[in-house]
């Protein structure tokens, strides 16, 4: 296939299309048709969600089992999974995955173990910094046609290597149907301490507000539809959320010597998430660009889900032609992509030039692939321009710090003049009296 050049930096900044993750008022008609069923005529999809947030937060359990049974079909007596239904759920995957799962974890968890911050004191200054894990976090898992195991290793993990007391996983029931057995076994590998069946809006809503089953969390992390993230963004501040998160991007920035197959391949295993993911190769290779187009033709045709890739690829996916790397660099830092892929010569010496992306990966045997599943990081990571200003879910996300000052008298006999000065210019004689009384003391 062949996919939109866009040639220069002027042409190409608006080149990654911004899509808003809450936009409920472009919800297909079939979805607004089912929200009108369930919830009545004139009823918006903001407003079931601020509906069902409030009779969970007034009802707890009962609201939970009856949009449940609403929504997804399901009669639920008890909440929880059993710890024993857990641990057989590693029974009922192949042994190659359990394996799999197994060294994944392991990986995170020692890259989350190099990455832990420290409490430090400086008793000659009289200050210092305690660092200090949540107390309880909710992890969200979807259910549906897709089930992640690795999004619950790469959320509960980093909660855990953090110091997290009580870890929680919340994921749908749909109907009579078992849970997805790798999705259970994921959360017993990571140390989950308890599943819920519980999905959706409702989920959201035990984990910020408690019901009778379910306690009240510090924060709340993992993806979810449309309605999950709108839901997540209504209860910040009652909670901490991880952050609300679009469709996912990829930029490959790639030169000669690029394998065009890797590049093509690559491209495609972004754009096969969704119909809404973006994937993008800026390169300053012309032939480059015609191997691409014919490598992603003969990779879509016998592709599983090449219908959607391709249709992803159409609506979103481009292809940049710059003049030389440096400024595909530059482009790839104005746009502040999910991910950013260097498939290029002496790939570790651009990794300084890089200001802005969730996630850098650097050579053709570093695709963002590895890192969705095994590499190390979380791939929990900033969408849609806001790795400008956010980083990749991580022990940080779970952890508190408090300033600690503990002044000797010859430091606050140092200090506090300057102290008494300020505290006159912003007029509140009571903070320099606070001051003034200690200086006294010290003097008699």
């Amino acid at each position: 296939m062949k996919l939109k050049v866009v040639e220069g930096l002027a042409e190409a900044e608006g080149v990654l299309v911004r899509i808003d993750p809450l936009d409920l008022e472009s919800l297909p008609e079939s979805v607004l048709e089912r929200t009108r069923q369930a919830f009545g005529e004139g009823v918006t999809p903001e407003q079931s969600v601020a509906t069902m947030l409030r009779d969970v937060r007034r009802e707890g359990d009962a609201a939970i089992r009856r949009y449940s049974r609403l929504l997804d079909g399901a009669d639920l007596d008890d909440f929880r999974v059993d710890d024993a239904d857990l641990a057989e759920a590693r029974s009922r995957i192949s042994p190659d995955l359990e394996k799999a799962l197994q060294l994944a974890a392991q990986r995170i968890t020692e890259f989350h173990h190099s990455t832990l911050p420290r409490t430090w004191m400086d008793l000659e200054q009289g200050l210092g910094e305690v660092v200090r894990p949540l107390e309880r976090v909710g992890l969200y898992a979807p259910g549906g046609t897709a089930a992640y195991p690795s999004t619950v290793l790469m959320t509960a993990i980093p909660a855990r290597v953090a110091g997290v007391k009580e870890v929680i996983l919340t994921t749908p029931r749909r109907g009579q149907e078992p849970l997805n057995p790798a999705v259970m076994a994921a959360a017993h590998i990571a140390g989950v301490d308890a599943v819920y069946q519980v999905g959706g809006v409702p989920a959201i809503a035990a984990m910020a507000y408690g019901t009778e089953s379910i306690a009240k969390v510090d924060k709340i992390c993992g993806p979810g539809n449309i309605f999950v993230a709108y839901a997540k963004k209504l209860v910040q501040g009652q909670v901490d959320i991880d952050g609300i998160f679009g469709p996912t991007e990829t930029i490959v920035i790639a030169d000669d010597s690029a394998q065009a197959g890797f590049c093509a391949a690559d491209m495609i295993a972004q754009a096969e998430h969704d119909p809404l993911s973006t994937a993008i190769l800026v390169t300053d290779s012309r032939e480059l660009i015609a191997q691409v187009d014919k490598e992603l033709e003969e990779r879509l045709a016998t592709l599983e889900r090449g219908d959607l890739a391709r249709d992803a690829l159409e609506r979103q996916g481009r292809i940049v032609l710059v003049n030389n790397l440096e400024e595909a660099v530059e482009l790839a830092n104005r746009i502040a992509p999910e991910h950013l892929c260097m498939m290029v010569a002496d790939a570790w010496d651009w990794a300084g030039k890089v200001k802005n992306a969730g996630g850098l990966f650097l050579g053709e045997f570093s695709p963002e692939v590895m890192g969705d599943y095994i590499a190390g990081p979380s791939h929990v990571m900033p969408t849609g321009g806001t790795a400008r200003f956010n980083s990749a879910l991580s022990v940080h996300h779970f952890l508190r710090t408090m300033p600690v000052v503990g002044l000797r008298p010859e430091t606050f006999r140092q200090l506090g003049a300057a102290a008494v000065e300020i505290a006159h210019a912003e007029g509140l004689t009571g903070h320099s009296g606070a001051i003034e009384v200690r200086l006294e003391s010290l003097k008699s």
